[in-house]
C-alpha cells in the first residue's frame, strides 16, 4: 500500500499537508509510534511514523529538524502528525518535512493511532479485525489453541512456540526495546542482549508488537531469516502477543501495586516499628521471608523494572522509583556490577537528554536495616551522574564520591562559606598546588614556578582568611573538601 491510500480513507480524516506525488506513491512497509525526540534506532526503511509531538516545545526548529532528519535518514515514507497535544501541526515541522523530502499528514484528535495503524494492516495482510469473513494466514487450529492459551494465562514462551509449530524448525525471537529475550522457540539461538537491543540488531525481519508499553520494554517479534515465514502470519502472531500484553499489563499493574505499598512503608516519615507489616508486605510482593535484600533507588520506575528484569533468578518488587531485591546469599551476586551494562542498555531506550541514574544501599540481613539500606541507595543515587550513572553505597570509597552525593546546594554553601574569602585569584590557585602536592613547600614552589618565599607568604595569607592551620590534619581535610565541593 502507499500513503496516497490512506489519505483517500473517508473514516480517518487524514489531511496532507506537504508531499510530493512521487513520495506518496512508495510502498509502506509498516508502522511505527514513536514520541521519542531522536527514534532513529528504531526505525526502518519503508515506515510510517505515527507522533503524537509529545517531545516538540513550541518554536523549537532545532528539535523538529533533528526528529525529521532521523526519519529521512531512515527511510520513513511518511510523518503521521497528531493534531491533540498541540492542537495543530507546527510550522517548522511542515518546514522541516519540507526541507528533508519526509511527506508529512495531520492526524485530527478524534483518529486513534489505533485506527491509523489497524488500517495499513487491513490493506497490507489482510483483515485483521475479528469479524467472521477475516482471511487468516495462521491455520485455523493453530488460531484456536493460541486463544485457548491466551485464556489459560500461558506464558509467552508456550505461545511462541505453538504459535511457530507448524512453521517447522524457523528461529524465531520475542525481545524487548533493550536486548532482553522474554522468549525464543526452541531451533532459535540465544541473543545476547547488547546485540538485540536496538540498532544493534540486525538483519532479518522485525516486527513491534503494538501494544501499551513503555520506551524500555516495548516488545519486538524477531526471525533471523526474513523468508522463513510469510509476513502475514508474522503480523498475525504479532497480534497475539499485543492482546497477551493487554493481559499482562493487568497483572502487572497488580504486582507493582504490591511494589508500591511496600516502597511507601519504607519511605514512611516515621518508621514503622512493626516488624511483621514489613514481613507481610514482602511476602505480598512476592520476596522470600528472612533477607538478605538489598534496595535500589532511580530516577525512573519504569527503567528499573526493565533493568531488573534482565537479571535472571532474582526476586524483586519495584515501586515508583524504588525496588527491594531478595539476595540469596549462596549466589553471592554483584548486583550493581551486574546493572552497570544492562543500565547503558536501558538508558539507549529513552529519551538521549533523559537523566536515568541508579543507586544501590548495601545488603540488609533483615527487614530492620531495609531503611538503612533505602537511606543508602538514596544517597549513592545522588552521587551517581553522567559517567556514573549505577553507583553502589560500597563504591563510597574516597572522599570525593562521598562528597558528590551531598546535595549541590550544600556543597556551594560549604565551599562559599569556607573558601569565599580567598576569591578565585592566585590563592585559591596556591592552595590547590598546596595540597596537591602534599604540603611540600619546595614541590609547590616548582609546579607554580615561584620562590619558596612567595609559597610561604600565600599559604600564610590563606590561613589568615580562612582560619585554618594547614599544620593540622583536620583543618588540610577541611580546605580539601571545600576544594572538591567547589
Amino acid at each position: 500500500m502507499h500513503v496516497l491510500d490512506l489519505l483517500q480513507s473517508d473514516t480517518l480524516g487524514l489531511t496532507l499537508l506537504w508531499g510530493e506525488d512521487a513520495l506518496l506513491g512508495q510502498e509502506v512497509s509498516g508502522v511505527t509510534a514513536t514520541d521519542l525526540e531522536d527514534p532513529r534506532r528504531f526505525l526502518g526503511p519503508g515506515e510510517l511514523v505515527l507522533s503524537g509531538l509529545v517531545w516538540w516545545a513550541d518554536g523549537d526548529v532545532v528539535k523538529a529538524d533533528r526528529f525529521v532528519s532521523a526519519l529521512a535518514e531512515a527511510g520513513a515514507t511518511a510523518l503521521l502528525a497528531g493534531e491533540e497535544t498541540h492542537g495543530r501541526v507546527p510550522d517548522e515541522l511542515v518546514a522541516a518535512c519540507r526541507a528533508h523530502r519526509v511527506p508529512l499528514v495531520a492526524v485530527p484528535a478524534h483518529t486513534s493511532f489505533r485506527a491509523v495503524t489497524e488500517a495499513v494492516y487491513l490493506r497490507q495482510w489482510g483483515d485483521l479485525s475479528r469479524r467472521p469473513n477475516r482471511l487468516f494466514a495462521l491455520p485455523e487450529n493453530v488460531r484456536a489453541e493460541l486463544s485457548r492459551l491466551l485464556e489459560s494465562g500461558a506464558g509467552p514462551a508456550e505461545l511462541l512456540d505453538r504459535a511457530c509449530a507448524h512453521l517447522g524448525n524457523v528461529a524465531c525471537h520475542l525481545l524487548t526495546a533493550s536486548g532482553r529475550t522474554v522468549a525464543r522457540t526452541p531451533s532459535a539461538p540465544a541473543i545476547p542482549a547488547p546485540r538485540a537491543a536496538g540498532a544493534a540488531l540486525r538483519g532479518g525481519l522485525s516486527l513491534r508488537i503494538e501494544a501499551e508499553s513503555t520506551p524500555y520494554d516495548a516488545w519486538l517479534l524477531h526471525v533471523p531469516d526474513a523468508d522463513a515465514a510469510p509476513p502475514r502470519v508474522l503480523h498475525e502472531i504479532a497480534e497475539v502477543f499485543a492482546q497477551y500484553r493487554e493481559g499482562r499489563a493487568r497483572r502487572a499493574d497488580q504486582a507493582r501495586a504490591a511494589g508500591r505499598e511496600l516502597a511507601a512503608l519504607l519511605e514512611a516519615e516515621e518508621p514503622v516499628t512493626d516488624p511483621g507489616a514489613l514481613e507481610e508486605a514482602l511476602a505480598a510482593a512476592g520476596l522470600p521471608a528472612g533477607g538478605p535484600y538489598r534496595v535500589l533507588a532511580a530516577t525512573d520506575g519504569d527503567a528499573l523494572a526493565e533493568a531488573l528484569a534482565h537479571l535472571d533468578g532474582v526476586p524483586y518488587a519495584v515501586g515508583r522509583s524504588i525496588a527491594v531485591l531478595y539476595e540469596d546469599q549462596d549466589a553471592a551476586l554483584d548486583v550493581p556490577g551486574l546493572l552497570r551494562p544492562v543500565w547503558a542498555l536501558v538508558r539507549a531506550c529513552g529519551v538521549p537528554e533523559a537523566d536515568l541514574r541508579l543507586g544501590a544501599g548495601a545488603l540488609a540481613s533483615g527487614t530492620e536495616e531495609l531503611r538503612a539500606s533505602l537511606g543508602q541507595a538514596r544517597f549513592a543515587l545522588t552521587a551517581a551522574d553522567g559517567a556514573t550513572p549505577v553507583r553502589g553505597v560500597e563504591q563510597l570509597d574516597t572522599l570525593s564520591a562521598l562528597l558528590a552525593g551531598v546535595p549541590e546546594e550544600v556543597r556551594s554553601v560549604y565551599a562559599t562559606r569556607t573558601l569565599g574569602a580567598l576569591g578565585d585569584g592566585m590563592l585559591r590557585e596556591t592552595l590547590e598546588v598546596f595540597l596537591a602536592n602534599n604540603c611540600s613547600w619546595t614541590r609547590t614552589a616548582e609546579a607554580l614556578h615561584l620562590h619558596v618565599n612567595t609559597v610561604h607568604y600565600r599559604i600564610e595569607r590563606v590561613e589568615t582568611l580562612t582560619g585554618r592551620d594547614l599544620s593540622r590534619l583536620d583543618h588540610k581535610l577541611d580546605l580539601y573538601a571545600a576544594l572538591r565541593c567547589a
